[in-house]
């Protein structure tokens, strides 16, 4: 087993080269969570994964509820189905909660019964008004006489989310809002924590392996031995195997043994490929040419799963571009591969191709 081949199924086992997810729904489901910190690149993280990206697929679903966009795992958003969202955050919430606490408490001067009055004045105004974008929100409690900066409403709104109080409401002119969890999902899955550690471990393990505990332990802000509670209630339903000293854990099957198609993806770092993973991420790079440094908040082009170049996305009035910088010379396969790449992005937007290599 090497690095490109851990990469290469990686790439089957998040959709990302046929057999594709069937929907957006079976996309998010599959991976359990996506994170959607940039809405708009986000949802081609997920449309990528399907055989006819489209941008209503999932805006429909997030209009309805069937999929919100919250925090959760992580102190960031991610899409996550309703059915999941409960129980999901139920388990993980308490220690991304840990974080979001001390900045509101350290950074903002916000003791327990000011949290408290602030989110009840936000519950209060979604109630009253129904789904409010976040600028909505911080005049509703400026008048009730809450100050507090653009960074304070955010990290409170992402605090009550991770107490399930509210999520993502309705888009409303291209903004993203947020409503009343109990309006949006009035009833969810309920697991017990044993149950949830168990479910959290199959469903990582299928959607995102082969992985290392470690990497699940980043991806849902958990500890080594909550990980390994609920690996030891699932090992039996999945494979593993070593590698450079460590475990490896995925869906029992084969692993890929040549190209998949398609060879090319264009994504944004946040992507799954690479977000969903830390202990293991540098098996998308077996050739060791990607500089080893806090990356920019950029996009990544890669072939047959390995990160060949940056990309940074340009849109246009009626043109999406695509500028590349190769960590290496492109042969001409590879050119194609991130052509067509990009005509497929491109195709999702309803918008024409351009890529340049700088």
């Amino acid at each position: 087993m090497r690095d490109v081949d851990i990469a290469r199924w990686r790439l089957r086992s998040q959709h990302l080269v046929r057999p594709h997810a069937g929907s957006a729904d079976e996309a998010v489901g599959a991976l359990l969570a996506v994170q959607a910190e940039n809405p708009g690149q986000s949802a081609w993280a997920v449309a990528s994964r399907t055989p006819g990206p489209d941008q209503a697929d999932l805006a429909s679903l997030l209009d309805d509820g069937a999929v919100v966009r919250t925090h959760v795992l992580r102190p960031t958003w991610h899409f996550v189905r309703a059915e999941d969202i409960g129980w999901l955050l139920e388990l993980t919430a308490p220690r991304v909660q840990r974080i979001t606490g001390k900045q509101l408490r350290d950074t903002h001067g916000l003791d327990a019964p000011a949290i408290d009055r602030a989110t009840a004045a936000v519950m209060e105004a979604l109630e009253s008004r129904g789904h409010l974008t976040r600028a909505q929100l911080a005049e509703e409690l400026r008048e009730r006489g809450i100050q507090g900066t653009g960074h304070m409403v955010m990290v409170l709104l992402a605090h009550a989310e991770l107490d399930r109080l509210i999520c993502s409401g309705r888009t409303v002119d291209g903004e993203h809002t947020y409503a009343l969890m109990a309006e949006r999902v009035p009833a969810h899955r309920r697991l017990s924590r044993d149950e949830a550690l168990a479910e959290l471990a199959l469903r990582y393990f299928t959607g995102h392996g082969p992985a290392t505990e470690r990497d699940l332990a980043y991806w849902a802000t958990l500890t080594l031995t909550d990980v390994r509670a609920g690996l030891r209630q699932v090992r039996d339903r999945l494979g593993s195997f070593e590698h450079d000293g460590r475990a490896f854990w995925h869906a029992p099957a084969e692993a890929p043994d040549r190209r998949q198609d398609p060879a090319g993806h264009l994504l944004q770092v946040l992507d799954e490929t690479y977000r969903g993973y830390q202990d293991s991420r540098w098996v998308l790079d077996a050739a060791e040419i990607v500089p080893r440094v806090r990356e920019a908040a950029i996009g990544m082009a890669l072939v047959d799963g390995q990160l060949l170049a940056s990309m940074r996305r340009t849109l246009g009035r009626d043109r999406v571009r695509f500028d590349l910088r190769p960590y290496r010379p492109l042969t001409p396969p590879e050119h194609e591969a991130l052509d067509q790449a990009a005509g497929r992005y491109a195709e999702y937007l309803g918008l024409k191709p351009e890529i340049t290599y700088q």
